[in-house]
């Protein structure tokens, strides 16, 4: 469980950071949530997405939409999805897996993208680097490998 209140803590904000830079517009921002998953599989980590959100003064309904976007293990829908959210004009996409985040990086140059990845983002280019992400991503990446030295559970952990 402290894993999930790691996420919540850190993905919340992250997600909220391009809202308050557009908060001049005078509807209620949209996050488009880009997953490859189906909808099922993911009820934890949607609630615990959800509470970051609410934790950080955004509540679904009533001052944020979330438009999901759903790929159901069908990865070469991934690119289609992206390119709907980019054109309903979303505030900030949440791409949640590697292949999520490369997709909307195709789609878009300027609509921030949030992301989640269990893999190096420089490596698998969607960042010029850790210290300087560039560009219009930003993101977690939780290393799913023990560490024999990690002071932390094991467990390993970058947010940039």
């Amino acid at each position: 469980m402290r894993r999930r209140d790691f996420i919540k803590g850190i993905a919340g904000p992250a997600v909220v950071w391009p809202l308050v830079a557009r908060a001049q517009q005078p509807t209620v921002p949209v996050v488009g949530v880009l997953d490859p998953r189906l909808p099922g599989n993911v009820q934890d980590l949607l609630r615990v997405f959800r509470q970051g959100l609410k934790d950080t003064g955004y509540v679904e309904g009533e001052n944020l939409a979330l438009e999901y976007r759903w790929a159901e293990n069908q990865m070469d829908r991934l690119p289609t999805l992206a390119a709907d959210l980019v054109r309903r004009r979303v505030a900030v996409i949440a791409a949640i897996s590697p292949a999520a985040a490369v997709a909307a990086k195709e789609a878009t140059t300027t609509l921030p993208i949030v992301f989640l990845v269990n893999e190096d983002p420089v490596r698998r280019g969607l960042v010029a680097s850790l210290a300087h992400p560039g560009g219009n991503l930003t993101g977690i990446n939780i290393l799913t490998a023990r560490c024999a030295r990690s002071k932390v559970n094991g467990w390993g952990t970058s947010v940039f």
